[in-house]
């Protein structure tokens, strides 16, 4: 197999969304502009999401290789003025959320993975995948507020961005999301 050239080698495996993004955005810091990072993960969920933040960040995805059941995540680092990391401005707290999920002018966009809001999910919530996002945004209704909820405050981010470039003008992202809800859940497993 063609062994491809990398900068730097991050060792993400074991560990489940976001800590393979933050250890990557840590790790790249130290890059210079046009090298490459190999980031080495098991958490299936990471593809999509080093994909996204990668996209989001102005840094290169140059994809990803697997081996038995480690993902070898490729990233070329962008130079100063291609980076472009942002936070999305509208954001509401998990509690805030809560008030307003009886309002059917709202809806809610899980951005887990299939498996994560298999287990629990805020009733209502329409489960697109960070990874199909871009592919998906078109299902939804531009005319309704949107609020975007994943594990932590990350990858929603990522997909209220996405969401807010794509013309949604009434986009807020939910943090903490789901890894502190105390809120009403349901489950599609029996």
């Amino acid at each position: 197999m063609n062994q491809i050239q990398t900068d730097i080698v991050l060792d993400a495996k074991g560990l489940a969304c976001p800590m393979p993004i933050v250890r990557t955005k840590k790790a790249i810091h130290n890059l210079d502009a046009g090298q490459v990072i190999e980031v080495q993960a098991t958490d299936k969920g990471s593809k999509a999401d080093l994909q996204a933040w990668a996209k989001s960040s102005g840094h290169e995805y140059l994809g990803t290789i697997e081996e038995g059941d480690i993902l070898k995540h490729f990233i070329r680092k962008a130079s100063d003025d291609e980076e472009k990391e942002r936070k999305h401005a509208n954001v509401i707290s998990n509690e805030e959320l809560v008030t307003k999920l009886a309002d059917t002018k709202n809806l809610i966009i899980d951005v887990r993975e299939s498996a994560e809001y298999a287990f629990h999910h805020i009733p209502g919530a329409v489960s697109i995948p960070l990874g199909e996002l871009e592919l998906r945004y078109t299902e939804l209704d531009k005319n309704k507020d949107i609020y975007v909820i994943c594990r932590t405050g990350n990858r929603s981010d990522m997909a209220a961005q996405l969401l807010t470039d794509k013309g949604f003008s009434n986009v807020t992202n939910v943090v903490p999301g789901m890894s502190q809800w105390n809120g009403e859940v349901e489950s599609k497993i029996k």
